[in-house]
């Protein structure tokens, strides 16, 4: 036999006149025991007021808004059986509401699934009505914690370096490093240990490149139309991507398609005082010599004058890394993702190269492509190398 049981206010201690900030069922709504009827907030903790029957609700008593005391009637349920729940496993509305200890607003329900999970619904973050914890949300944040501990336990275990006391060796120093430094050690990091390396090592005879590049300096009117050997770095580099375009690509997130750049927007590696930094000089395909000159002109200086901007270090399809000003035979250059090659320039030297019968000095210039193994192949990596070479080598074939 069904009959009407009014619900009312729990003892809440001294509290009076606490805020019904929530109104969890509607006229019609079947609950179960324990289910949350209401929630009211206090100036330290909010506390949801569970139903202490079963039955339907036959009507609201409070609105949002509402005021309401300890034995103040909230809604009137028709029930089989009026059996009052006993649940030590949270907290009386008195003594939430006194501790404020709850940062969160979780119905009964919800804290014993919690309980049967061990999760601690603190960390939980609610997606309910006023950041309300929903059982979805337990479960999501299970799964996730799940994940997590998955991924850990399959992913790469990387040897921790050991703590050393250098102090107890001597004297030392201890120098902060510089903001660029540690993003830039971030960065190069990550794509040492995501990207599977490989790098491609050929020669250029730059003989006949550096005579015309010479010459061309000697009859310069302004200095500012002179030409380094980078100009001519970059036109070669497009040519190769233009004939290569995987290299003119990058691998999506899942590693499963790749994203061929109708665009050629090339990144020169620039030492500051503050760290390396990677600018971008865009549409190099559409610029001559002197106009990629004075471009990486300009940004170098912004570079290494604090002029350079987030914008101007994006979108770069591939990057060179020229060392030839310090010294150097040859090393091996970290991809720079999401872009998928990088070519490495050491410095030029003269060398005897045997030709019609006899050796005569050439200027020979090492290159390095290191190259995400991924996407590009030994072979590839071969042939675009080879055509970067060929180019400079011969400039007629660029000009």
């Amino acid at each position: 036999m069904s009959t009407l049981q009014k619900v009312q206010v729990p003892d809440i201690g001294d509290f009076q006149d606490v805020e019904v900030i929530d109104i969890l069922v509607s006229p019609g709504d079947k609950v179960s025991l324990e289910d949350s009827l209401i929630t009211l907030e206090s100036e330290k903790a909010s506390m949801d007021i569970p139903s202490p029957f079963a039955g339907i609700v036959k009507e609201i008593l409070v609105e949002m808004g509402s005021l309401v005391s300890e034995g103040s009637p909230i809604v009137i349920l028709e029930t089989e059986a009026g059996v009052v729940a006993d649940d030590p496993g949270h907290p009386h509305p008195s003594e939430a509401l006194k501790s404020g200890q709850l940062d969160f607003h979780a119905g009964p329900a919800v804290r014993k699934l919690a309980r049967e999970l061990s999760v601690d619904l603190n960390r939980v973050v609610g997606s309910g009505r006023r950041g309300r914890i929903t059982t979805d949300d337990v479960e999501k944040y299970v799964i996730k914690a799940i994940d997590k501990k998955k991924e850990k336990k399959e992913g790469l275990q990387m040897p921790t370096a050991p703590v050393v006391d250098f102090g107890k060796f001597g004297e030392i120093e201890v120098q902060p490093m510089k903001r660029i430094q540690k993003i830039s050690a971030r960065n190069l990091h990550r794509n040492w240990i995501t990207i599977p390396h490989v790098t491609h090592f050929d020669n250029a005879d730059i003989t006949d490149l550096e005579e015309f590049r010479k010459k061309h300096n000697d009859a310069a009117r302004e200095k500012s139309d002179r030409l380094t050997l980078m100009p001519f770095l970059f036109k070669a580099i497009v040519s190769g991507l233009k004939k290569f375009p995987v290299l003119n690509a990058s691998l999506d997130p899942e590693g499963e398609n790749l994203i061929l750049k109708k665009y050629f927007h090339i990144g020169m590696a620039v030492d500051t005082e503050n760290g390396l930094l990677v600018p971008v000089i865009r549409d190099v395909d559409q610029k001559n010599l002197q106009e990629i000159a004075a471009e990486m002109r300009d940004i170098t200086l912004k570079s290494r004058t604090g002029g350079i901007k987030r914008e101007d270090m994006q979108g770069g399809c591939f990057t060179i890394s020229n060392l030839g000003g310090i010294g150097g035979t040859g090393f091996t250059p970290i991809v720079n993702a999401p872009e998928v090659a990088i070519l490495g320039v050491p410095r030029a030297a003269i060398q005897p190269i045997y030709q019609n019968g006899q050796f005569i000095p050439r200027l020979i210039l090492p290159l390095s492509l290191s190259y995400d193994h991924r996407v590009v192949d030994g072979a590839l990596a071969a042939r675009v190398l080879a055509h970067i070479c060929e180019l400079l080598s011969d400039i007629r074939k660029m000009l």
